[in-house]
């Protein structure tokens, strides 16, 4: 690909009926764009069609142009769609407690170039992380949450979200729950890694719990963060076979292993514009 062709991602949904893929391929073709990557999903459950096509156009000027009257196909078939920059990063905020091994994670391939990420800074509610974060020159926010001022810290949070045109909030084991309105405020856009294959053990100690269970099977789960504490839109999940030899501590290293990759796996899948929300669901093109 020269240098003077662009590629971009278009994403779109809208009731199922004849002729989408044919009129939106037309389209692409009329306006001398070339479609490198397509696919789709009608989902039964909800009538509801699903279309993710890459595409490259050589004539930048006139995109904005081809922007502007895609709308009228979009009318026509009632489309919630988005066209996104191929090589824009979605700019994202990552939050943490103390337990920093997918915060280490996703800096270390971020750092790497295997994230199609930028980086707006750290929050967390502990010190911990403060070294690794300034030492890869990121902002590091400190935000302590207490009983009395989380709503105020909420508040403030919301702020640096706003400030560094945050697009994407990453719970990287942060272990602080957040309000229904701060939820909804950013729905669709907030990732939590959760220790469990939901749904799993809740409460303190889940792999303790797991161990004194027998389980066969541990794993995790990355979701939207909704108000229903972890029961949010799953978008990727993963587990590791495991035995009755194997101690709690066994468990936490095999566990959280599976954390950093299925959290990356997700981040990587949302930042390359493969998700969509669709209700209790996501469906993965």
């Amino acid at each position: 690909m020269s240098d003077t062709v662009l590629k971009y991602v278009l994403c779109l949904q809208c009731p199922d009926k004849p002729g989408i893929v044919a009129t939106v391929s037309t389209y692409l073709s009329n306006a001398d764009c070339n479609i490198e990557a397509s696919s789709q999903f009608n989902d039964p459950f909800s009538g509801q069609f699903f279309m993710r096509v890459e595409y490259s156009s050589a004539n930048k000027s006139g995109h904005d142009v081809f922007i502007k009257n895609f709308q009228n196909i979009a009318e026509s078939f009632s489309m919630i769609w988005h066209i996104y920059d191929w090589g824009t990063p979605v700019r994202t905020l990552l939050m943490v407690s103390n337990h920093d091994h997918c915060l280490h994670d996703i800096l270390y391939r971020w750092s790497a170039g295997n994230l199609p990420i930028e980086i707006t800074g750290v929050v967390s509610n502990h010190e911990t992380s403060r070294k690794l974060v300034e030492a890869h020159d990121l902002p590091y926010h400190y935000l302590p949450v207490t009983k009395s001022n989380k709503t105020k810290q909420e508040e403030q949070l919301s702020k640096i979200i706003e400030e560094t045109d945050t697009d994407l909030v990453v719970l990287a084991r942060y272990m602080q729950v957040l309000s229904a309105d701060f939820c909804e405020k950013y729905r669709g856009r907030v990732i939590n890694i959760h220790h469990s294959f939901l749904p799993g053990f809740k409460g303190a100690k889940p792999y303790h719990q797991a161990y004194e269970r027998g389980v066969k099977l541990i794993g995790a789960t990355a979701h939207f963060a909704t108000e229903d504490l972890d029961e949010g839109p799953i978008i990727e999940q993963d587990t590791v076979r495991i035995s009755h030899a194997d101690d709690p501590e066994k468990l936490r290293i095999l566990g959280q292993d599976t954390e950093r990759r299925v959290l990356a796996r997700a981040l990587n899948l949302y930042a390359r514009h493969h998700v969509f929300l669709q209700g209790h669901r996501t469906v993965i093109l």
